[in-house]
């Protein structure tokens, strides 16, 4: 398999051994041959040289147009649609004529069934999101430069983790995801300050594109949104969470939906889990070696249930969390990977040992009574809308636009 190809980041398969290690997991779950053709090696490759073209696009007209105004003409084109918009310019209405054009093969049905899967995981989703997906996520060193360019590890991970907490129950809402819905208003929220960031990065004199690409480029969006799909979904069945295939296809088809309009090209848009473990594994083996970004922020995260606003008992409580985060994250990662991520490789997964019992007894006897499932979902939304207090307290669940190191 090439590595070094003219035009691609030289990061790109930069250590295939030790990638192999870390996909290992990913590829026991595949059926058939996921290893890269050598054309979609090298499409894995270029797409680290592309960001979103029509977000990238809109961005330079709003720049000359002035920032300011034009983000207020942005909001109130998510908000209300283009045609609210008097005069509205051409370079905002050919964006938002895609974007409010929705793809041929979107169900609206499925949507709803992926986000009513998402409840039913209550806090152990949540969890699986959070120790399995952004934790062990942290390996892909590459992917850690934006966020050392952003400063998120001189501000630590809490603020970022409740960000995204909320921006995840706005899109798995029921409805969550319509037209000017909170997920879909917010989703295109957060596609306006990637397109920012990767403005700003990419213009930084430390940030060398022949090294690393474009900051926030297709590749690496694909292999984060992985996270909330397939990782998801593999992660909250180890857990104990009874997800059927039919769940797992709506899931798959929910992100799909949010993916395409966080500005993902459809050729990274997999359709079932199969494919999306595919995609997932290729991406993995292109990734470099964790190094000292990936020790600091997973030692950040791992401290992180201490600065929770806890109503009672913090000092306990916190503590007591950060175990419970730990042990998790050991039962999907092995001893190197705790040690690539500075995190403790003798803590057991004395938590999933635990839980996992409990939680199949529970969904099962959900699955004879009658009722017993809309329960299950019902609670473990409520669940999930809790925790957003233990992590924002008393300040206002909101997504805000980081500002990058030395800006």
């Amino acid at each position: 398999m090439a590595t070094v190809i003219e035009n691609i980041p030289e990061r790109h398969g930069a250590d295939i051994t030790h990638a192999r290690r870390i996909a290992r997991p990913i590829r026991w779950t595949v059926r058939g041959d996921p290893e890269p053709t050598p054309e979609r090696w090298r499409a894995l490759g270029a797409a680290l040289n592309k960001g979103d073209l029509p977000m990238d696009r809109l961005i330079t007209w709003m720049s000359e147009y002035g920032m300011r105004e034009a983000r207020t003409l942005y909001k109130r084109a998510v908000e209300q649609g283009i045609d609210s918009v008097a005069d509205a310019p051409m370079p905002l209405r050919t964006f938002f004529a895609q974007v409010e054009q929705p793809p041929a093969w979107l169900d609206h049905n499925l949507l709803e069934r992926g986000a009513h899967a998402c409840h039913r995981t209550g806090l152990t989703g949540m969890r699986v999101l959070r120790d399995l997906a952004l934790m062990t996520g942290y390996q892909a060193s590459a992917i850690n430069r934006t966020l050392v360019a952003t400063g998120s590890l001189e501000r630590g991970p809490q603020r970022r983790l409740a960000e995204t907490t909320k921006w995840w129950l706005d899109c798995t809402g029921r409805g969550g995801m319509a037209r000017f819905a909170p997920g879909y208003c917010n989703t295109l929220h957060v596609r306006l300050i990637h397109g920012l960031i990767r403005r700003r990065v990419q213009r930084r004199p430390d940030w060398d594109e022949s090294q690393w690409g474009l900051p926030i480029n297709q590749t690496d969006m694909a292999a984060t949104h992985l996270g909330f799909s397939v990782i998801f979904l593999l992660g909250s069945r180890a857990m104990g969470m009874p997800l059927s295939a039919a769940d797992g296809q709506a899931v798959m088809h929910l992100w799909r939906y949010i993916d395409w309009l966080m500005g993902l090209d459809e050729a990274w848009l997999p359709q079932t889990e199969q494919e999306g473990r595919t995609l997932l594994y290729q991406i993995l083996l292109s990734q470099p070696t964790p190094d000292t970004s990936s020790r600091q922020l997973g030692r950040a995260l791992m401290d992180e249930p201490l600065q929770r606003h806890y109503p009672r008992f913090a000092w306990l409580r916190g503590r007591y969390e950060r175990a419970r985060h730990i042990s998790i994250t050991r039962l999907f990662t092995d001893a190197q990977g705790m040690r690539d991520l500075g995190l403790p490789a003798w803590m057991p997964p004395w938590y999933p040992a635990i839980g996992i019992p409990l939680k199949l007894a529970r969904h099962a006897r959900s699955r004879v009574l009658p009722g017993g499932i809309e329960r299950v979902a019902r609670a473990g939304r409520a669940e999930q809308i809790d925790y957003l207090s233990v992590l924002f307290g008393e300040a206002e669940p909101a997504i805000h636009e980081p500002v990058p190191a030395g800006d």
